[in-house]
């Protein structure tokens, strides 16, 4: 691009990040959206107003081949949101990308395999984590955000903030999770965190990069090293809450 291409890609991604903000959109959302412009105007070299219905097509044809139905979605999503908010034109293409329909069936664990999976894992802080994420059904960013402030002991229940659709909500805490959760909290007493990092970085919170490599280590020597934890760990409780419901 010249610079004066250059100038005017600039001047419509910022206004597509007002837009975006406007709209309510999450951070996550807008750094994936504006991945998605970033991305075919990078592909073409080219301000993304100028492109044709036809280079569109083969732009979509080409990351198909490349990146996952996911990754495809939500780039179409966002360049959907570019041309109706930002470039106010008419979408008439949202047709041309259409995922296949997949239904393929999750992983549940047993409590058996549950209990072993969190025997696996030696370091107190993770074990904890994994206890509180099956037994309290949570996504792994609401046991992450989880403070020493959301837990109420006496009534037993946690307030998770801001979860799935930005919604606060209370889940019952059971006496095994809250006597793990106080036993980790008074290895460091932090004000706010229940996992706060050590060293340089004492009173940060834990954060999902920090788990990648124990959690892959603790699911390396379980024996269904296939697993998505994040994704069996709460829809086996939900299993299990079930059974004991019925």
């Amino acid at each position: 691009m010249d610079q004066a291409e250059t100038n005017r890609f600039d001047e419509l991604y910022q206004r597509y990040l007002r837009l975006l903000k406007l709209q309510g959109k999450s951070q996550k959302t807008i750094d994936a959206y504006a991945r998605a412009v970033r991305r075919i105007s990078e592909h073409f070299g080219c301000c993304p107003d100028q492109l044709t219905l036809e280079q569109r097509e083969k732009y979509f044809s080409d990351l198909v081949k490349s990146h996952s139905w996911s990754t495809v979605k939500i780039d179409r999503n966002g360049l959907q949101f570019f041309w109706k908010h930002v470039l106010q034109r008419d979408w008439q293409w949202v047709n041309i990308v259409k995922a296949p329909k997949v239904r393929s069936l999750p992983d549940i664990l047993t409590t058996t395999e549950v209990e072993q999976l969190i025997g696996a894992t030696r370091n107190l802080r993770y074990r904890v984590f994994l206890l509180a994420t099956y037994s309290m059904g949570l996504r792994l960013s609401e046991t992450l955000a989880l403070q020493v402030g959301d837990v109420d002991g006496q009534r037993k229940l946690v307030h998770i903030r801001r979860g799935k659709g930005h919604k606060d909500r209370f889940v019952p805490l059971p006496d095994l999770t809250y006597q793990a959760l106080r036993a980790l909290w008074c290895k460091h007493r932090n004000p706010c965190w229940f996992a706060p990092l050590r060293g340089a970085n004492r009173g940060i919170e834990l954060t999902l990069e920090c788990l990648v490599a124990p959690l892959r280590s603790a699911n390396q020597s379980f024996e269904r090293t296939s697993l998505r934890l994040h994704e069996s760990l709460r829809l086996s409780q939900a299993r299990a809450f079930a059974q004991f419901r019925d």
